[in-house]
């Protein structure tokens, strides 16, 4: 209660709080000093705590300058990308058959000189005999190149690796069989260079 009664006193007293006791009274001088203190210190902190409108536009003016180099190599590396890889196309669609073609040109010297030799000689034996290396050097050829020769004979008719073109009526154990190919089919690796042609029996 002793507490209370002083604290009533001083409110409620004549001689209130004066600017000397650290507390402003708005009806003098001092209150209107804190203000403005108050005022320049907000002022102070905004231009410590963010940067100038003309600083912030040259850091602006780096950064767009910075982005614009970048996209402008990044344009010209595609640019020199994409031409190298258009004469790249170019060259191996020119070039690409290269190795098939010297592989085969071999061959073809076997058979001119085959046909120099059926000029000259009547042995048919001799001759015959020369036109199945000259085969069986070609087949190793292509086999080299990745050419291989689809087997289909006598084997159920496949879609995926043969073309019918007639059918022929070959008894029920032919039924849905390759009974003769009418032109052989070939392999380039895993994919079908040519589908043979067969006569399927029915």
């Amino acid at each position: 209660m002793k507490k209370k009664e002083v604290y009533n006193e001083a409110v409620s007293g004549d001689e209130g709080f004066s600017a000397g006791d650290g507390y402003p009274s708005c009806d003098g001088e001092p209150c209107a000093n804190v203000a403005d203190d108050a005022e320049d210190a907000t002022a102070t902190m905004a231009v410590g705590g963010e940067t100038s409108e003309p600083e912030a536009a040259v850091e602006l003016e780096a950064v767009v300058a910075e982005w614009q180099d970048k996209y402008l190599r990044l344009q010209a590396e595609f640019d020199n990308y994409r031409k190298r890889t258009l004469r790249e196309k170019m060259d191996l669609v020119q070039t690409g058959g290269r190795d098939v073609l010297l592989a085969m040109l071999p061959v073809r010297d076997d058979v001119q000189r085959a046909l120099a030799a059926m000029e000259k000689s009547d042995d048919v034996e001799a001759l015959r005999s020369g036109v199945l290396l000259i085969s069986q050097k070609f087949t190793e050829a292509l086999r080299q190149k990745g050419v291989t020769e689809i087997e289909v004979k006598d084997k159920d008719f496949d879609a995926e690796y043969c073309e019918a073109v007639a059918r022929f009526a070959a008894g029920e154990e032919k039924k849905g069989k390759v009974i003769d190919v009418v032109q052989t089919g070939y392999m380039l690796g895993e994919r079908v260079l040519r589908f043979a042609k067969v006569v399927v029996g029915e």
